[in-house]
C-alpha cells in the first residue's frame, strides 16, 4: 500500500509519516516548507526521519527508512502535483498540509485560500483522477465557533465560523462531500481538537507558555484565563489517523466525519499550573480580553469515532505535558 502525506514536516504530518514508516507502509511526504513559523524546525522533524531536503520538485529518499521519500512542493502546482499522483499511483492518501492559525487568518487571508481552498481542491481532482479511494484529510474543532452545545457534536449545524481559518474548514467538509457524491471516493474528515506534544509548533500555547516560563516572561492569558480546551496528545490523535487509514468500518456512507479529541476539557488555569509543575516556575501571568477570532471553550463529542475506529485516548494531561517540557528543554536547550 502505497500512502501520500501532505504536510508531512508539520507537527501532526511529521508524527503520522514516523509511525507509518515504522509500520512498513510505503509513504511519500509532501510539504512546501513554508515561513508561517521558523522552517528549521520543519527541516529539524524531517532529519528526524532521514531526510535531508535539497530542492524544490525532487524526490528525495530517507536514510533511516527504506519506504519513505520525500518531496518538497506546494499543492496549489497545479501541473507537479497531478503529475505527483501519476508517477506513484496512491492508494490512499492523507492531507494534513494547511495554512494554520485562527489569529494569522485576520492578518493574511489570501494564504488560507490559496493553500486551504486552492490547494485542497488540486488534491480532491488529483485524487478524482488518478484512482485515489479513500482520503483522509485535517478538517479542526475551530469550525464550531461560540457554540454553546458541548461536547461538540459532528451533527451540530456549524454554517457560523468565527474565523476565515475557520470557514476554509468548513469549506474543505464540504467539497470533499461534493467529491464522495460525485466521483466515489471515500472521504474522511478529521475536526481536530487542541493537539499538542514534542515537536509541537512553536505559535502554540504549549510552546508560548512552556518558553516565557523557562524564561521567567510573563505570559498572556487571554480572556482573563476563562477559557478551557479539549488538549488532545499527539500520541493518540496519530493512533486515530492510523485506524482510518488501516481501518474499514461497517459504514456505507463515502462522506464520513468526526471529532478527534481527548472529550476531557481542561481549564487554561489548570494547564498552566501543570507546566509549572512540570518546569519547576511560576508563571508570570498578563491578563488580557478575548482575542478576534478566538472561541472560549472547546469539547469533542467522540462516540462515533470510538464506535467505528475503536479511537481511544489515552494520555492525560500530566503524562502529556511532561513528555513536551522533557522535549522542549532538550530541543532548545534551556
Amino acid at each position: 500500500m502505497k500512502i501520500l502525506i501532505t504536510g508531512c514536516a508539520g507537527f501532526i504530518g511529521f508524527h503520522l509519516t514516523d509511525k507509518l514508516t515504522k509500520l512498513g507502509y510505503n509513504v511519500v511526504g509532501l510539504d512546501n516548507l513554508n515561513d508561517y513559523y521558523d522552517a528549521e524546525l520543519k527541516v529539524n522533524r524531517l532529519k528526524h526521519l532521514g531526510i535531508t531536503v535539497t530542492g524544490d520538485n525532487v524526490a528525495i529518499k530517507s536514510d533511516i527508512y527504506d519506504n519513505l521519500r520525500f518531496i518538497k512542493m506546494n499543492l496549489e502546482d497545479k501541473d507537479r502535483l497531478p503529475a505527483l499522483f501519476l508517477e506513484n499511483k496512491f492508494d490512499i492518501v492523507c492531507n494534513l498540509a494547511a495554512q494554520a492559525g485562527v489569529r494569522y487568518s485576520i492578518e493574511k487571508p489570501f494564504k488560507y485560500i490559496d493553500s486551504n481552498i486552492v490547494g485542497f481542491l488540486n488534491v480532491l481532482e488529483a485524487c478524482r483522477n488518478h484512482n485515489v479511494t479513500k482520503l483522509i484529510y485535517a478538517s479542526s474543532s475551530s469550525i464550531y465557533g461560540m457554540s454553546e452545545n458541548v461536547p461538540f457534536s459532528t451533527k451540530e449545524v456549524v454554517d457560523k465560523p468565527i474565523s476565515l481559518y475557520a470557514a476554509t474548514k468548513k469549506s474543505n467538509e464540504l467539497m470533499a462531500y461534493t467529491y464522495s457524491h460525485l466521483f466515489n471516493i471515500k472521504t474522511i474528515g478529521l475536526r481536530f481538537f487542541t493537539v499538542y506534544g514534542p515537536w509541537g509548533r512553536p505559535d502554540m500555547a504549549m510552546h508560548l507558555f512552556t518558553d516565557a516560563i523557562l524564561n521567567g516572561k510573563a505570559i498572556k492569558v487571554f480572556n482573563d484565563g476563562k477559557l478551557s480546551r479539549d488538549f488532545t496528545y499527539i500520541d493518540d490523535i496519530v493512533s486515530g489517523v492510523v485506524a482510518t487509514i488501516t481501518l474499514n468500518n461497517q459504514s456505507d456512507d463515502n462522506y464520513q466525519l468526526y471529532n478527534i479529541g481527548n472529550s476531557q476539557p481542561v481549564q487554561l488555569t489548570d494547564f498552566i499550573s501543570q507546566i509549572e509543575l512540570c518546569t519547576g516556575k511560576k508563571a508570570i501571568k498578563n491578563f488580557l480580553p478575548m482575542q478576534p477570532g478566538d472561541v472560549e471553550k472547546t469539547w469533542a463529542d467522540i462516540e462515533s469515532f470510538k464506535n467505528e475506529y475503536h479511537y481511544e485516548p489515552k494520555t492525560s494531561i500530566e503524562i502529556g505535558v511532561k513528555n513536551y517540557v522533557q522535549w522542549h528543554k532538550a530541543y532548545y536547550k534551556q
